[in-house]
């Protein structure tokens, strides 16, 4: 058991390479995302601006410096009657997923939304992506959709689960 103690704190601007680089290495191992091909650091930054902007939460996973997750909320849709709920993210670098961080990521995720006056957060899962489906189930999420084949990546098609929490 790895004994090294995990900060979970605010994100900041200086941790996009960092977030950059784990979502990327996402994008091109997993189907945790349907992006095919890598960000840059340009999209990612105006990603974090946008985020502090409208206030949308994010939070990193630090061990001994390095940032080892993160995750955050998004809007889930732009027309305001959607401005109380945001659909959530949690990635984990490749060599500390099963350890434990998406549950230190996703706890004050929640809080925040709670904070925020948010009524739902909604996560979209790809079906075989069992350990996302479990934490969520784990936080109170309910599955509340399943869209067969609306996914194609590494020349197959995938499906879909969306999951609801209520604040």
């Amino acid at each position: 058991m790895d004994l090294v103690p995990v900060t979970v704190r605010r994100a900041r601007r200086d941790d996009c390479p960092d977030i950059l680089a784990i979502y990327n290495d996402a994008v091109l191992t997993t189907t945790a995302s349907y992006d095919f091909e890598p960000r840059t650091l340009e999209h990612r930054l105006a990603w974090y601006d946008a985020h502090v902007k409208q206030d949308f939460a994010m939070f990193v996973a630090e061990q001994q410096g390095r940032v080892v997750g993160w995750s955050s909320l998004s809007p889930y849709h732009d027309r305001a009657g959607y401005r109380y709920t945001a659909e959530n993210s949690i990635y984990v670098a490749a060599d500390r997923r099963g350890q434990g961080l998406g549950s230190k990521l996703l706890s004050p995720l929640l809080e925040a939304a709670r904070l925020r006056g948010l009524h739902t957060v909604i996560a979209v899962i790809d079906a075989s992506n069992d350990a996302s489906l479990r934490l969520h189930r784990k936080f109170g999420f309910a599955q509340c959709g399943h869209f067969r084949q609306v996914g194609h990546k590494f020349e197959r098609w995938l499906d879909v689960v969306y999951m609801q929490w209520f604040a």
